[in-house]
């Protein structure tokens, strides 16, 4: 790394390797690993940094960073039979830590979960019973259809691993696909509680960049999975899905302008159930994204039983938009004004090595992806920005 990389705070490190770790504070922030490969040489880290001087803290299972205007946090559920009610009370800490500390915009949450097709003794899939325990919480918040951009994806082992993001100013906007139904109304043949997300979130903070955060996206037509049983048919639909939902016609029908398209993702993380369907994912992928694009390839389960692959990125955009306010604004997610500082927006570095967790490289002389470091990063790192 740079030494201008070195020289920034970090707000969190989550690492996708070889067995699970809840949240220590070690090293003065918030570092929690997902079980993520086999192999001592197969995993990355996903690094969050701000310009800005950090504090880290602790509360109950949660442990988090900040810098005035941006928040990691990360917590973990250990393994256990049921997670119903886990999943609620963890989920209840998150969101009074956020209220505590006076971020009322959460715009980007992950998830990664052990077991997550399996059934529980009572024969309810393990996701589903997240998502019960999930709803339940949020009821307690009274925060309803209006969920921000996520993913929920497998893990080897270790519990659910759950990490996210919040700021304090600037506008928020979730967004829909009008392609797919909204997971909150999906039908009950998929759970006793629907999923709760948006498709993407898009936030500016008035500092002429804006990001479009794409959710966790797959072969989804409606509420129904297409392309069953065909991995390259199902990848080539899921970032069509993407294509629509960061499309011109889309973002319009949410105020905001202009359009972006498939070229502009970065930061991709790509999700594939058979690590034997990796390279063909991998075809498909550099046909139809940028070659600057910065892709690690992860193998794991998906949400659904007959789903493929599902990936998730970032499209980040470095002109100036004034979106309207009643448009492009959403407070439902809003514990209170707080206005906090002006800040630049955190930046993520990935360094990768695998030929499981794979890094597609890029063809820019700057490095795999030149963002704030201007002469780029080293071969080993991917360098996105936030």
């Amino acid at each position: 790394m740079s030494g201008e990389t070195l020289e920034r705070n970090v707000l969190g490190v989550v690492r996708f390797n070889t067995e699970p770790a809840s949240p220590v504070l070690d090293d003065g922030y918030p570092s929690v690993s997902v079980h993520a490969t086999e192999t001592t040489d197969g995993g990355f880290a996903e690094l969050w940094t701000s310009e800005l001087p950090t504090e880290a803290g602790r509360q109950g299972s949660v442990s988090y960073a900040h810098d005035g205007e941006y928040l990691f946090a990360a917590c973990r559920i250990p393994e256990m039979a049921d997670y119903t009610a886990a999943s609620e009370s963890t989920y209840t800490e998150a969101l009074r830590l956020a209220e505590g500390l006076g971020y009322p915009h959460v715009f980007r949450i992950w998830h990664y979960i052990s077991r997550l097709n399996d059934e529980n003794a009572s024969g309810l899939e393990v996701y589903r019973e997240f998502c019960v325990g999930r709803a339940r919480a949020l009821e307690r918040f009274a925060i309803g259809r209006d969920m921000p951009a996520a993913t929920v994806i497998g893990s080897r082992s270790g519990g659910i691993v759950i990490y996210f993001l919040a700021n304090r100013s600037g506008h928020r906007r979730n967004l829909d696909n009008p392609r797919q139904v909204r997971p909150f109304h999906y039908p009950s043949t998929y759970g006793p509680r629907s999923p709760n997300f948006a498709r993407a979130t898009y936030l500016t903070q008035g500092t002429g960049v804006e990001r479009i955060f794409v959710s966790g996206t797959a072969s989804i037509l409606g509420h129904r999975t297409t392309n069953v049983g065909d991995v390259e048919g199902q990848c080539r639909l899921s970032l069509d899905n993407v294509a629509h939902l960061v499309g011109a016609q889309n973002l319009a029908a949410h105020g905001i302008s202009p359009g972006s398209s498939l070229s502009d993702l970065r930061s991709v993380k790509v999700y594939v159930r058979h690590q034997s369907d990796i390279a063909r994912v991998q075809q498909v992928c550099r046909e139809m994204l940028s070659p600057s694009a910065d892709v690690v390839y992860v193998n794991a389960d998906v949400c659904r039983a007959d789903l493929l692959v599902e990936l998730e990125g970032i499209v980040v955009r470095s002109h100036a938009i004034e979106p309207d306010d009643a448009t492009a604004r959403n407070d439902r997610w809003n514990f209170g004004e707080l206005p906090g500082p002006t800040a630049s927006a955190p930046t993520t570095e990935r360094v990768t090595a695998s030929a499981e967790v794979d890094a597609q490289p890029s063809s820019d002389e700057g490095g795999p992806y030149q963002s704030r470091l201007d002469g780029g990063p080293a071969a080993e790192l991917v360098d996105r920005a936030l």
